[in-house]
């Protein structure tokens, strides 16, 4: 497991042990010997002794508590796994060890019995390689008929397993195919319908602006027409005394007393009317006058015979 996390952790120690003449130390050392062991220092690396790459990796004249607790809590974890890894490396290499030993027993045992490899024809070279090859892709270390039948055996009950999770993949495959394949269709199909649009849009806007022109040479005259309109109801309106003042409310009183005026004259106008017969001389005037008596005298006096006549008529 990894205890990096705890090791880093600078609240486990106090700010003043971290700061101390110790801590600093320690922290120097550890960074001189990451120096030396990177290859960039020779010699003693001290906190101002040593010079170059060294000296950049020690800590200043004036460290701070935090970093000084950090870069211990640091080179703790870090010396512990460099411990651990020596560990594990000191056993590797005993085995090794181990091993090339064996090796060798075995290659002397063959080479005694005859069986070395150089001593061995090709056909039995390639046989031995072959087993090997085997061998390394069993994961087995010996070349055992049991290790064999036992990794054969393995393969045999893993083989269904195998078999299954491929043709779930082989099925997951072919339907990502199908829905690749759909994919691609239907992506063709969206750039055909934008292509289309894009033709139909330029044709619409081609369309658009030729109405829009139109339009606009429609409205201009129009335009034209109105302007020539006003101008003409404006001088209609200078020439008839309009002015601002004269509203609606002005109008109706206007018509109404022009209905009063009409209502006044009218008796006038009949009574004038019926001397419309009249010659424009005085005398030839009372002329017709005069005759006018007469026929209304007559007239008179006829309704009166025809009364009168009536009358007699109702008595017999």
């Amino acid at each position: 497991m990894d205890h990096a996390a705890e090791h880093l952790d600078p609240t486990t120690s106090a700010l003043s042990s971290a700061s101390s003449s110790s801590a600093v130390a320690e922290v120097n050392a550890w960074l001189a010997s990451l120096a030396a062991e990177a290859g960039v220092a020779g010699g003693a690396v001290g906190r101002g002794g040593g010079g170059g790459a060294a000296a950049e990796l020690s800590l200043g004249p004036d460290p701070t508590a935090r970093g000084v607790a950090y870069l211990r809590a640091l080179a703790s974890a870090s010396q512990a796994r460099s411990h651990a890894a020596g560990i594990a490396a000191a056993g590797l290499r005993a085995q090794a060890a181990e091993y090339r030993a064996e090796a060798a027993r075995l290659r002397e045992a063959l080479e005694r019995a005859g069986l070395a490899r150089d001593a061995l024809p090709p056909p039995a070279v390639a046989a031995a390689r072959a087993v090997a090859a085997v061998a390394n892709l069993l994961a087995i270390r010996d070349t055992e008929m049991s290790s064999f039948v036992v990794a054969s055996a393995d393969l045999s009950l893993r083989r269904p397993e195998v078999e299954e999770k491929r043709d779930k993949v082989h099925k997951e495959s072919k339907a990502l195919l199908d829905y690749t394949r759909k994919a691609i269709n239907k992506l063709t199909e969206l750039k055909k319908m934008l292509e289309k649009f894009k033709n139909d849009l330029e044709k619409q806007q081609v369309d658009q602006v030729a109405d829009w022109q139109t339009k606009l040479v429609m409205m201009d005259s129009k335009e034209r027409q109105y302007i020539l309109q006003v101008s003409n109801y404006k001088a209609m309106l200078n020439r008839v005394g309009y002015t601002p003042e004269i509203n609606h409310g002005v109008l109706m009183e206007m018509a109404e007393h022009k209905k009063d005026l009409e209502r006044k004259t009218k008796p006038i106008a009949d009574t004038l009317r019926s001397y419309q017969d009249l010659p424009p001389d005085k005398a030839l005037a009372a002329l017709a006058i005069e005759d006018k008596k007469r026929q209304y005298a007559a007239a008179e006096k006829y309704l009166e015979d025809v009364l009168q006549s009536a009358l007699t008529t109702t008595g017999l």
